[in-house]
Protein backbone atom coordinates (compact mmCIF):
# COMPACT_ATOMS: atom_id res chain seq x y z
CA UNK A 1 0.00 0.00 0.00
CA UNK A 2 1.08 3.11 -0.90
CA UNK A 3 2.11 6.41 1.88
CA UNK A 4 -0.94 8.25 0.41
CA UNK A 5 -3.47 5.38 0.55
CA UNK A 6 -2.39 4.20 3.58
CA UNK A 7 -3.13 7.59 5.02
CA UNK A 8 -6.50 7.68 2.78
CA UNK A 9 -7.58 4.37 4.71
CA UNK A 10 -6.58 6.19 8.31
CA UNK A 11 -8.93 8.96 6.68
CA UNK A 12 -12.04 6.47 6.28
CA UNK A 13 -11.62 4.73 9.08
CA UNK A 14 -12.85 8.27 10.82
CA UNK A 15 -15.55 8.75 9.03
CA UNK A 16 -18.93 9.45 9.95
CA UNK A 17 -21.47 9.39 7.58
CA UNK A 18 -23.80 11.50 9.30
CA UNK A 19 -21.54 14.16 9.44
CA UNK A 20 -20.24 13.57 6.07
CA UNK A 21 -23.78 14.56 4.84
CA UNK A 22 -24.05 17.38 6.69
CA UNK A 23 -20.96 18.76 5.40
CA UNK A 24 -21.62 17.70 1.75
CA UNK A 25 -25.67 19.91 2.12
CA UNK A 26 -22.84 22.66 3.82
CA UNK A 27 -20.39 23.10 1.21
CA UNK A 28 -22.49 22.66 -1.74
CA UNK A 29 -19.59 21.51 -4.09
CA UNK A 30 -19.86 17.58 -5.13
CA UNK A 31 -17.10 15.54 -4.23
CA UNK A 32 -16.83 12.82 -1.36
CA UNK A 33 -17.01 13.91 2.38
CA UNK A 34 -15.98 11.53 5.06
CA UNK A 35 -17.30 13.88 8.55
CA UNK A 36 -13.68 14.19 10.34
CA UNK A 37 -13.61 17.16 12.15
CA UNK A 38 -10.76 19.98 11.53
CA UNK A 39 -8.85 18.86 14.89
CA UNK A 40 -8.81 15.69 14.14
CA UNK A 41 -7.20 16.45 11.12
CA UNK A 42 -4.86 18.58 12.61
CA UNK A 43 -3.52 15.85 14.88
CA UNK A 44 -2.79 13.83 11.94
CA UNK A 45 -1.08 16.32 9.47
CA UNK A 46 1.02 17.06 12.52
CA UNK A 47 2.06 13.16 12.94
CA UNK A 48 2.21 12.88 9.17
CA UNK A 49 5.19 15.54 9.32
CA UNK A 50 7.00 13.60 11.86
CA UNK A 51 9.93 11.66 10.13
CA UNK A 52 9.23 12.67 6.51
CA UNK A 53 11.24 14.45 4.28
CA UNK A 54 10.14 17.85 2.33
CA UNK A 55 10.10 15.88 -0.70
CA UNK A 56 7.97 13.32 1.15
CA UNK A 57 5.21 15.86 2.53
CA UNK A 58 4.80 17.27 -0.78
CA UNK A 59 4.56 14.14 -2.20
CA UNK A 60 2.02 13.02 0.08
CA UNK A 61 -0.02 16.59 0.11
CA UNK A 62 -0.18 15.90 -4.04
CA UNK A 63 -1.58 12.73 -3.69
CA UNK A 64 -4.04 13.55 -0.94
CA UNK A 65 -5.06 16.55 -2.94
CA UNK A 66 -5.39 14.44 -5.96
CA UNK A 67 -8.09 11.95 -4.46
CA UNK A 68 -10.71 14.60 -4.79
CA UNK A 69 -12.07 13.65 -0.67
CA UNK A 70 -12.87 16.66 0.95
CA UNK A 71 -10.96 16.01 4.39
CA UNK A 72 -7.67 14.58 2.03
CA UNK A 73 -7.29 18.07 0.19
CA UNK A 74 -8.11 19.64 3.94
CA UNK A 75 -5.49 17.44 5.09
CA UNK A 76 -3.15 17.99 2.94
CA UNK A 77 -2.61 22.48 3.34
CA UNK A 78 -2.80 21.02 6.91
CA UNK A 79 0.65 19.14 5.93
CA UNK A 80 2.43 21.97 4.24
CA UNK A 81 0.82 24.69 6.42
CA UNK A 82 4.41 25.14 8.84
CA UNK A 83 6.63 28.48 9.90
CA UNK A 84 9.92 26.86 8.51
CA UNK A 85 10.32 24.59 5.66
CA UNK A 86 13.25 25.03 4.10
CA UNK A 87 13.57 24.45 1.17
CA UNK A 88 10.14 25.71 0.58
CA UNK A 89 10.11 26.02 -3.44
CA UNK A 90 8.53 22.66 -4.34
CA UNK A 91 5.60 23.40 -1.64
CA UNK A 92 5.41 26.62 -3.23
CA UNK A 93 5.24 25.52 -6.39
CA UNK A 94 2.20 22.76 -5.35
CA UNK A 95 0.48 24.92 -3.76
CA UNK A 96 0.38 27.47 -7.20
CA UNK A 97 -0.84 24.09 -9.27
CA UNK A 98 -3.52 23.67 -6.61
CA UNK A 99 -5.09 27.42 -6.70
CA UNK A 100 -6.65 27.08 -10.48
CA UNK A 101 -8.67 23.75 -8.74
CA UNK A 102 -10.29 25.65 -5.95
CA UNK A 103 -13.85 25.31 -5.90
CA UNK A 104 -14.83 26.25 -2.48
CA UNK A 105 -13.91 28.17 0.11
CA UNK A 106 -13.29 26.01 3.19
CA UNK A 107 -10.65 24.44 0.90
CA UNK A 108 -9.27 26.95 -0.84
CA UNK A 109 -8.37 28.99 2.09
CA UNK A 110 -6.61 25.85 3.86
CA UNK A 111 -4.54 26.25 0.59
CA UNK A 112 -4.09 29.45 1.30
CA UNK A 113 -3.32 29.38 5.14
CA UNK A 114 -0.17 26.86 3.71
CA UNK A 115 1.02 29.74 1.47
CA UNK A 116 0.72 32.38 3.88
CA UNK A 117 4.71 31.70 5.34
CA UNK A 118 5.91 30.80 1.72
CA UNK A 119 5.10 34.13 0.80
CA UNK A 120 6.03 36.34 3.34
CA UNK A 121 9.34 34.46 3.32
CA UNK A 122 9.88 35.31 0.09
CA UNK A 123 7.62 38.22 -0.95
CA UNK A 124 9.26 38.07 -4.43
CA UNK A 125 6.32 35.65 -4.62
CA UNK A 126 3.80 38.41 -5.05
CA UNK A 127 4.51 38.66 -9.16
CA UNK A 128 3.18 35.57 -9.08
CA UNK A 129 -0.01 35.93 -7.11
CA UNK A 130 -0.74 39.09 -9.07
CA UNK A 131 -0.99 37.07 -12.27
CA UNK A 132 -3.98 35.32 -10.44
CA UNK A 133 -5.80 38.83 -10.13
CA UNK A 134 -6.37 38.76 -13.86
CA UNK A 135 -7.59 35.28 -13.98
CA UNK A 136 -11.36 34.56 -15.03
CA UNK A 137 -11.53 31.57 -12.04
CA UNK A 138 -13.19 33.76 -9.50
CA UNK A 139 -11.19 31.04 -6.67
CA UNK A 140 -8.04 32.31 -8.21
CA UNK A 141 -8.62 35.98 -8.22
CA UNK A 142 -9.91 35.71 -4.40
CA UNK A 143 -7.09 33.52 -3.73
CA UNK A 144 -4.95 36.61 -4.64
CA UNK A 145 -6.04 37.90 -1.20
CA UNK A 146 -6.43 35.56 0.52
CA UNK A 147 -3.05 34.46 0.44
CA UNK A 148 -1.81 37.88 1.21
CA UNK A 149 -3.67 38.23 4.58
CA UNK A 150 -0.50 38.44 6.81
CA UNK A 151 0.55 41.52 4.88
CA UNK A 152 -2.40 43.01 6.58
CA UNK A 153 -1.80 41.81 10.27
CA UNK A 154 1.24 43.29 10.42
CA UNK A 155 1.87 44.77 13.57
CA UNK A 156 5.43 46.37 13.16
CA UNK A 157 5.82 45.94 9.13
CA UNK A 158 9.38 46.83 7.57
CA UNK A 159 9.56 48.89 4.88
CA UNK A 160 9.16 46.16 2.55
CA UNK A 161 5.90 44.97 4.02
CA UNK A 162 4.51 48.27 3.36
CA UNK A 163 5.19 47.96 -0.17
CA UNK A 164 4.00 44.78 -0.49
CA UNK A 165 0.40 45.89 1.44
CA UNK A 166 0.30 48.86 -0.55
CA UNK A 167 0.51 46.34 -3.48
CA UNK A 168 -2.55 44.03 -2.62
CA UNK A 169 -4.50 46.80 -1.91
CA UNK A 170 -3.90 48.28 -5.52
CA UNK A 171 -5.46 44.54 -6.23
CA UNK A 172 -8.38 45.03 -3.88
CA UNK A 173 -9.29 48.56 -5.25
CA UNK A 174 -9.40 46.64 -8.42
CA UNK A 175 -11.82 43.90 -7.75
CA UNK A 176 -14.45 46.43 -6.05
CA UNK A 177 -16.44 46.59 -9.34
CA UNK A 178 -16.57 42.87 -9.23
CA UNK A 179 -20.34 42.02 -7.97
CA UNK A 180 -19.40 38.34 -7.18
CA UNK A 181 -20.10 37.83 -3.29
CA UNK A 182 -16.82 36.39 -2.28
CA UNK A 183 -14.74 38.61 -4.18
CA UNK A 184 -16.68 41.40 -2.29
CA UNK A 185 -15.98 39.13 1.02
CA UNK A 186 -12.18 39.05 0.22
CA UNK A 187 -12.14 42.61 -0.44
CA UNK A 188 -14.30 43.34 3.02
CA UNK A 189 -11.88 40.51 5.04
CA UNK A 190 -8.29 42.05 3.76
CA UNK A 191 -9.61 45.47 5.03
CA UNK A 192 -10.99 44.80 8.08
CA UNK A 193 -7.62 43.03 9.44
CA UNK A 194 -5.65 45.61 8.17
CA UNK A 195 -7.91 48.02 9.88
CA UNK A 196 -6.64 46.11 13.29
CA UNK A 197 -3.58 48.11 12.63
CA UNK A 198 -3.70 50.52 10.14
CA UNK A 199 -6.85 51.63 10.75
CA UNK A 200 -6.15 55.25 8.62
CA UNK A 201 -4.66 53.52 5.68
CA UNK A 202 -8.35 51.78 5.54
CA UNK A 203 -10.37 54.43 6.32
CA UNK A 204 -8.37 56.13 3.18
CA UNK A 205 -9.31 52.98 0.97
CA UNK A 206 -12.89 53.18 1.66
CA UNK A 207 -13.45 57.27 1.45
CA UNK A 208 -11.87 56.51 -2.45
CA UNK A 209 -13.22 53.29 -2.91
CA UNK A 210 -16.01 52.51 -0.32
CA UNK A 211 -19.30 53.69 -2.33
CA UNK A 212 -18.31 51.17 -4.96
CA UNK A 213 -18.19 48.28 -2.78
CA UNK A 214 -21.31 46.23 -1.90
CA UNK A 215 -22.71 47.36 1.57
CA UNK A 216 -21.87 44.17 3.10
CA UNK A 217 -18.23 44.25 2.42
CA UNK A 218 -18.19 47.87 3.40
CA UNK A 219 -19.59 46.78 6.51
CA UNK A 220 -17.02 44.40 6.65
CA UNK A 221 -13.97 46.56 6.14
CA UNK A 222 -15.39 49.16 8.80
CA UNK A 223 -16.34 46.71 11.59
CA UNK A 224 -13.55 48.08 13.72
CA UNK A 225 -13.58 51.69 12.30
CA UNK A 226 -14.38 54.51 14.84
CA UNK A 227 -17.77 55.95 13.89
CA UNK A 228 -17.87 54.08 10.70
CA UNK A 229 -21.28 54.22 9.33
CA UNK A 230 -22.91 52.22 6.14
Amino acid sequence: MSDAAEQIAALEALADPQKADEMARYHKVERRYLGVPNPVLNDLARDWREGRSIEDRVALAAALWDSNIHEARVAAAKLLTQARIRPDEAVWHLICNWVPNFDAWAVADHACMAGHRRIVAQPGRLATVETWTASDHMWTKRAALVITLPFAKQRNPKPADIDARERVLGWAAGYVTDRDWFIQKAIGWWLRDLSKHDPDRVSAFLAQHGDGMKAFARREAGKYLPGQTD
